[in-house]
């Protein structure tokens, strides 16, 4: 470290002990969102916790509902310079569901073990839950104030969409976010092993876009004994299966052309733009995250038709996830209609558009040299997620987003496997190094 903390009354080492339990008590809460109203859990007890730990410290958090028990929070930060654009820090507060018979340890009983956080949420992302509310509870305990407003929202709905959550708040909201040019939330600034003294840091600066579609087939319906030349099942499940085994052309866009070149270098190698794979399979299992943004994908998920053995329905159902890259999008569903064949009609349950940005900027900078501070072995990389995360929502009011939830990895922990995974866990060093990094980073931006 060439260079001393910010002149300023930080507070660092009560952060980085508070983020542990703050963490822990948001993993204790039940917020399994299921993609239905009706049987999800609810981000209410999580909202309202939320916003009794940022009303200890004197702000004055918003908390809405957009639909019952479905809950976000939002709250605003004065900065020293309130003329220039604000800054947003998102997280959502909703969990995917997780099934105890599976894990080592309950799911929702946040444990410390073996030097990990255990927990539904542990990654994905009540950790940065956690390092913004344990940072900002600390600025205003010892009266620092950022360079510029800093507005924080703890959101609901983002596992299925962010219906109830961040678009909720930008359709009905907006004026929360006044003066807000850049968001950072989920998922980047997390490390992957090189070397023992070079980590990749990948920082999101672009992600796949969300198509999630309907397919619906319809033919003669009838006894299953007679002859169907129309047997809407039949049909659709030629669609599925042409969809399902079609494998899309590689395109490299700027995003990941830039992080494969990076990663070629620091492996030592030569990168072939018509077999990126054999950088990508370098990375061990983060191979499996980066290998879906070097082409669209389409992958079904459910099946549903008839109600009755002989019986010949006349209609038949499947849905697809699909994730086209950006600028691609319009080709991409050219394709899925191609594949799906005459006599499927598609419709969207969620779609939503890619994101890009460029890896460059004040904000970039700042990130980048806070990684490098606190670790000297860091190399800051841009990196597309092939996911989605609540920055659609935010880049509909002209926000860049960016993905920075800074975590410094054991080499050996399968990172991205724990998405939505099993034994969903996050090293309590890793969340104490994110409060440091986080709380450079907001010093300088």
């Amino acid at each position: 470290m060439s260079e001393t903390e910010p002149d300023r009354p930080t507070g660092v080492i009560d952060a980085t002990d508070e983020v542990v339990d703050i963490c822990r008590d948001l993993l204790r809460i039940d917020t399994t969102n299921t993609g239905d109203t009706d049987t999800s859990v609810g981000e209410r007890v999580a909202a309202e916790y939320v916003a009794g730990k940022l009303a200890e410290v004197g702000l004055e958090p918003f908390v809405t509902e957009s639909a019952p028990r479905r809950a976000s929070v939002v709250a605003r930060i004065p900065g020293a310079d309130r003329s220039r654009p604000a800054l947003l820090l998102h997280g959502h507060l909703d969990v995917v569901p997780a099934d105890a018979a599976d894990w080592t340890l309950p799911p929702f009983a946040g444990e410390l073990s073996d030097g990990y956080l255990w927990g539904r949420g542990a990654i994905d992302m009540k950790d940065f839950d956690a390092m913004v509310l344990a940072l900002v509870r600390q600025w205003h305990r010892t009266g620092w104030v950022p360079p510029r407003d800093i507005v924080v929202a703890f959101v609901a709905d983002e596992e299925a969409g962010s219906t109830y959550g961040a678009h909720h708040l930008v359709d009905k909201h907006p004026d929360l976010f006044e003066g807000c040019t850049e968001a950072v939330g989920e998922v980047g600034g997390f490390s992957v092993s090189v070397s023992d003294d070079l980590r990749l840091y990948c920082i999101e600066t672009a992600e796949k876009g969300l198509n999630w579609m309907r397919l619906a087939a319809r033919g003669t319906a009838g006894h299953g004994s007679m002859i169907h030349h129309d047997n809407a099942v039949s049909a659709l499940c030629r669609a599925v299966a042409r969809i399902g085994a079609h494998e899309f052309p590689v395109v490299l866009t700027p995003t990941v052309r830039t992080f494969l070149e990076q990663v070629s270098e620091a492996f030592g190698m030569e990168l072939d733009p018509e077999k990126p794979e054999e950088v990508i399979a370098k990375l061990g299992p983060m191979a499996r995250l980066v290998g879906a943004t070097i082409r669209n994908t389409a992958n079904p998920t459910m099946l549903s038709a008839g109600y009755k053995t002989n019986v010949v329905p006349g209609e038949a159902y499947a849905t697809v996830d699909g994730r086209a890259l950006p600028g691609h999008e319009d080709s991409f569903l050219a394709e899925i209609q191609r594949l799906a064949g005459p006599g499927i009609d598609i419709t969207y349950e969620q779609h939503q558009p890619a994101l890009e940005t460029e890896f460059a900027g004040p904000l970039v900078d700042a990130m980048a040299e806070s990684l490098r501070y606190h670790d000297s072995g860091a190399l800051p990389v841009p990196y597309m997620l092939s996911g989605g995360t609540d920055g659609k929502a935010f880049g509909r009011l002209g926000m860049r987003h960016f993905g920075f939830a800074p975590l410094q990895l054991p080499a050996d922990l399968d990172f991205s496997g724990l998405f939505h995974g099993v034994d969903e866990r996050v090293p309590v060093d890793a969340l104490r190094f994110g409060v440091r990094v986080l709380d450079r980073f907001l010093s300088r931006v």
